[in-house]
């Protein structure tokens, strides 16, 4: 009997996805140390610190 060929498109599929997440999870990473090492956000000052905490903290 004539053995059934094996399909190689699951992992041929799986390899693509888990290298599509790797490249984003790269990227991510690349973009968060550009920002980092830019100061692209201002650190916050006490004020401003304050006012988030009570928003967060009071329920509406």
């Amino acid at each position: 009997m004539a053995e059934k060929p094996k399909s190689v498109v699951l992992g041929v599929v799986v390899a693509a996805v888990f290298a599509g997440l790797g490249g984003m999870v790269f990227q991510k990473v690349r973009a968060d140390r550009a920002a980092r090492e830019q100061h692209v956000t201002p650190p916050l000052d006490a004020a401003t610190r304050a006012r988030i905490s009570d928003a967060l903290r009071t329920p509406r």
